[in-house]
């Protein structure tokens, strides 16, 4: 499982026109799942995730997770976030899984990131076509894979 965490001011998820999910600050996630994914990855990533210290203390120093800080996570669906630009210059997206595959292992990975931070996470919906908007606060941009634990 691969994510890119953005901290950010305000996100939100528009499809079709409609506004699905719309958060304050905190973070927002964009997860790419692949075909060797598993639950192993949802546990692991959604622990870093929580605690993560990404948030400025009373000292403006990067020191405080998300459930310190009170944030909230807007989780959204990324099968890009795998492709492959080897060969060509049209990306290969060979290694993301399948939907059959995807949808429960991104479904898992929001209701356990629910139960971690303690409160509901927004979500986009998985397959949509997605307007995505943020304002990326520092920016702080984090990019972390699960195959590369250590």
């Amino acid at each position: 499982m691969r994510i890119v965490i953005q901290r950010i001011t305000h996100a939100s998820v528009t499809i079709e026109g409609t506004v699905k999910s719309a958060i304050g600050p905190g973070m927002l996630i964009l997860v790419g799942i692949e075909e060797a994914d598993g639950r192993e990855d949802i546990d692991w990533l959604c622990k870093k995730v929580v605690n993560l210290r990404i948030f400025d203390d009373e000292n403006g120093v990067m020191n405080r997770s998300i459930l310190e800080s009170g944030g909230d996570i807007l989780v959204i669906s990324q099968f890009t976030l795998h492709a492959s630009t080897k060969k060509g210059n049209r990306p290969s997206y060979i290694k993301a899984a399948k939907p059959e595959v995807s949808i429960p292992l991104y479904e898992a990975f929001c209701t356990e990131l629910t139960i971690a931070l303690g409160k509901e996470i927004g979500t986009g919906t998985f397959g949509a076509d997605m307007k995505v908007e943020l304002l990326n606060d520092g920016p702080v941009t984090i990019c972390i894979d699960s195959k590369n634990k250590e």
